[in-house]
């Protein structure tokens, strides 16, 4: 067995002028799920963070009056840019993102009462529901995403079409500044921009 095991051997012949070389250990990682989560969740915090900060703050005249007349209205008072369309995202995205900068004015896009005004309304962060009647058919406008302390109306208070309710932040999920605008009609889901588009003054 020693002559063939011999025989099998392998042998490696090394210059008696070669120099060992060490590993450094950093040049190898083994990283656990845990670890790489943590990594995941640390770009997406610098994310969200460098996003924010490319959309400048612009201070607005909290009475300045709504664009447009008439039942419904267009319910940013300054200028946005449209990201995610509703049917977005694998059919998931149930709202028009307007992308616009942080403190833009937030409106009642129609008369009605404020079912919901939470600073912390799950994904939604900062949020106000408005329940409407519109020519007999129940209608629900969605504000979510507001500045924390901007709401300026309460659950059970009638608003109505261009009254202030917030301003435009990035709370809950969400990674820039932006009103995620959503509207229902006999509490199913619309294009809430061809809504817009169709009824606004």
């Amino acid at each position: 067995m020693q002559q063939a095991a011999s025989g099998d051997a392998q042998s490696l012949v090394v210059a008696s002028g070669a120099a060992g070389t060490s590993l450094a250990r950093e040049s190898n990682a083994a990283t656990t799920q845990e670890e790489i989560d943590r990594k995941k969740a640390a770009e997406e915090a610098a994310a969200r963070a460098r996003a924010s900060a490319a959309v400048a703050a612009t201070p607005f005249d909290y009475g300045m009056v709504t664009p447009g007349t008439g039942v419904v209205r267009w319910p940013l008072g300054g200028p946005f840019t449209v990201g995610d369309r509703f049917g977005a995202r694998g059919g998931a995205h149930m709202g028009t993102d307007m992308l616009a900068a942080g403190g833009t004015p937030v409106y009642a896009a129609v008369d009605g009462v404020v079912r919901i005004s939470q600073d912390s309304y799950g994904a939604y962060g900062v949020a106000v529901v408005v329940e409407s009647v519109i020519n007999g058919q129940p209608v629900g406008t969605v504000y979510p995403h507001m500045r924390t302390g901007s709401r300026q109306v309460s659950v059970g208070q009638s608003v109505a079409s261009g009254q202030l309710v917030g301003l435009v932040g990035s709370t809950g999920r969400s990674t820039a500044n932006h009103l995620h605008f959503e509207v229902y009609i006999d509490g199913a889901a619309i294009d809430s921009l061809a809504w817009l588009q169709a009824n606004a003054g």
